[in-house]
């Protein structure tokens, strides 16, 4: 039984990650550094510690004499009473010990070391319900190209199974390798699109796109002539990509590529409050519509520009 990457979450019961009744299984790590990204946990793929305090019963409920259970459970001293973060991230060393010692969930453990056996387990006993409704499994982060060989070796277990298979992906990864090791076992790749201009795509995601858009052109080619389905995808986030030049540049390209849909997902703020929970900081900016949820009319502005290029929204 082979051990991989670092896995966040195993959700069942979704409905919003593709066809039908799915489990998505959520991979830690991804090339991208989106300065929005709604799964923050998921950027770095190395495991991580986060702390909730209104979960946090204190000193008062929660001590062994002198000091707090979890501060008694850390060899390295970092747990820091009366501090709104609580731990001191520069002398933690990830043991998890006080996760374990903690009695409430404020102190929990990102990222768990799984087998693709393991993973199978997992969703596997779910087939009866992705058979009745027409799901499957999706693969999402993080990045799940960033772990190929591990992620070719679930795909294929899962196909042996009869599961529909689907990817989410930013599109950063060497093509050759993506199409050998993991293209004949997916049924569906949900591709994101965030940003046309490079300029922009390296100020806010924290890479060049020109890979991203070549993989893109690459795999609708690909569907066109009878290959595996592909959806484009474009996070609305305001002030960033929802602008109506990035939009426009986007919906011409896919025009370009001979692409008849696409989809655009609506902004939400809760990515926030993960990286408060994760000592990672919060700087917006001047950007204070970051912190709201889109309207209706903001959305629907964006989807103006993509349908008056002849795409239909999904």
């Amino acid at each position: 039984m082979s051990s991989g990457p670092l896995i966040l979450d195993i959700k069942g019961n979704a409905l919003d990650d593709g066809p039908g009744i799915r489990s998505v299984v959520f991979f830690k790590g991804c090339l991208l550094k989106c300065d929005w990204c709604h799964n923050p946990e998921s950027i770095s793929k190395d495991g991580e510690i986060s702390f909730e305090a209104k979960e946090c019963l204190g000193f008062d409920s929660c001590n062994s004499q002198s000091s707090t259970l979890c501060q008694e459970s850390c060899p390295e001293q970092a747990i820091i009473i009366n501090n709104s973060e609580l731990i001191d991230r520069d002398k933690c060393t990830l043991c998890y010990q006080c996760v374990e010692a903690c009695p409430s969930t404020a102190i929990t453990q990102v990222g768990e070391m799984m087998s693709v056996d393991e993973i199978c387990q997992r969703v596997l006993k779910y087939k009866s319900f992705y058979d009745s409704s027409g799901g499957g499994v999706t693969l999402s982060g993080g990045e799940p190209t960033l772990h190929m060989e591990f992620v070719s070796e679930l795909l294929k277990k899962l196909k042996a199974n009869g599961v529909h298979t689907l990817l989410q992906t930013c599109g950063l990864f060497p093509y050759d390798k993506f199409i050998n090791l993991l293209y004949p076992w997916i049924d569906t790749i949900y591709f994101d699109l965030k940003l046309y201009d490079e300029d922009q795509h390296r100020q806010y995601c924290g890479a060049s796109n020109d890979a991203i858009l070549s993989n893109f052109s690459k795999l609708h080619q690909l569907y066109l002539e009878g290959g595996v389905e592909i959806l484009a995808r474009t996070p609305l986030v305001p002030g960033i990509t929802d602008s109506e030049s990035n939009l426009k540049a986007i919906a011409q390209f896919l025009k370009a590529q001979n692409v008849s849909r696409t989809e655009l997902m609506t902004y939400n703020p809760i990515w926030q409050d993960k990286r408060d929970k994760l000592g990672y900081g919060l700087d917006v900016g001047s950007n204070e519509s970051l912190s709201q949820w889109m309207s209706q009319s903001q959305v629907e502005r964006c989807e103006h520009i993509f349908k008056e290029a002849g795409l239909q929204i999904v």
